[in-house]
């Protein structure tokens, strides 16, 4: 298939490794020069600007993988942008995650200028891009899924239809935001218990056999020691950064106030990632909120 990819970063960049070694013929594009030097060496076509990759002749697909709605727009609504040059009928694939007002405007635009668009943003961090195990959940045409979904499935393994325009991004900021307040809810109760005299091993060991289990304690908890392979373990490096958590919280609290929802409990989830993030610890896996609390606990 000839596909174009726009957004090389570290998820953009394992995403379009993947679709190279699966045979696609690949034009890209990125800001970072040693990113799309990285594909060229495997086998890919580098593009000088995101309208060249937009313009190659007999381009059927085009994927885009960016850091936030002000960059998707620029990449599509911009007057240099990719729907001035590409071709009717080309299907968009935006795999950014974004609040779900912007993915319905930039796919209406879409459609104006004949082109259908799926919103596919992802789960599963930079492990799973590499390892080709992403979840895609995508909003736009059932049909449009069906076609988009050999290509996902070389990149993820669970790919789900959620609905019309806009819904993939509905899914992924529900999900974060429940994410955020469950990694916070363990990072308390873990640091409770460890203050008042429990080994956290055993601690861990019964929350995952109890109620309060949920995928923050058993598959990612936030205390040292307990899984060997989750980033507090590692001294929080890799991962899912808590400035990137604090992002998706963000657009949480953005779509809910725009249909005038409240959501208390992910609203102080955002001001708690945020004065970590300015305390200068953004860059640390999203688990690392249990030093701000152990913090406070010390103070």
């Amino acid at each position: 298939m000839n596909i174009g990819f726009i957004g090389l970063g570290n998820m953009g960049r394992p995403m379009a490794l993947n679709l190279a070694r699966a045979g696609h013929a690949l034009t890209v594009f990125d800001m970072a020069p040693a990113s799309v030097d990285a594909l060229a060496q495997a086998g890919a076509t580098p593009a000088a600007s995101a309208v060249d990759v937009a313009r190659v002749p007999g381009l059927e697909l085009l994927l885009t993988m960016l850091p936030a709605a002000a960059q998707v727009r620029s990449v599509y609504l911009g007057e240099q942008g990719v729907l001035a040059a590409v071709a009717p009928g080309v299907l968009l694939l935006d795999c950014s995650t974004i609040d779900p007002m912007t993915a319905r405007e930039v796919a209406q635009a879409a459609a104006a200028r004949g082109n259908r668009m799926l919103d596919a943003p992802v789960s599963g961090g930079t492990g799973g891009a590499e390892a080709g195990t992403l979840t895609f959940m995508v909003g736009g045409a059932e049909a449009d899924f069906a076609a988009a979904r050999p290509v996902l499935a070389q990149m993820g393994r669970n790919i789900v239809h959620c609905g019309g325009a806009g819904n993939g991004q509905v899914a992924k900021v529900a999900n974060n935001l429940l994410l955020g307040i469950s990694m916070i809810g363990a990072a308390e109760a873990m640091a409770l218990g460890v203050a008042l005299g429990m080994d956290p091993q055993v601690l861990a060991g019964v929350i995952n056999t109890s109620s309060g289990r949920c995928w923050s304690t058993d598959t990612y908890n936030p205390y040292p020691g307990v899984l060997p392979g989750a980033p507090a373990s590692r001294g929080y490096s890799g991962g899912f950064g808590s400035d990137l958590m604090l992002k998706d919280l963000g657009l949480a609290t953005e779509a809910a106030r725009a249909v005038k929802l409240p959501v208390a409990m992910g609203a102080l989830a955002q001001q708690l990632y945020q004065a970590f993030s300015r305390q200068g610890h953004g860059g640390l896996d999203f688990s690392a909120i249990i030093r701000s609390i152990e913090a406070k606990a010390s103070a």
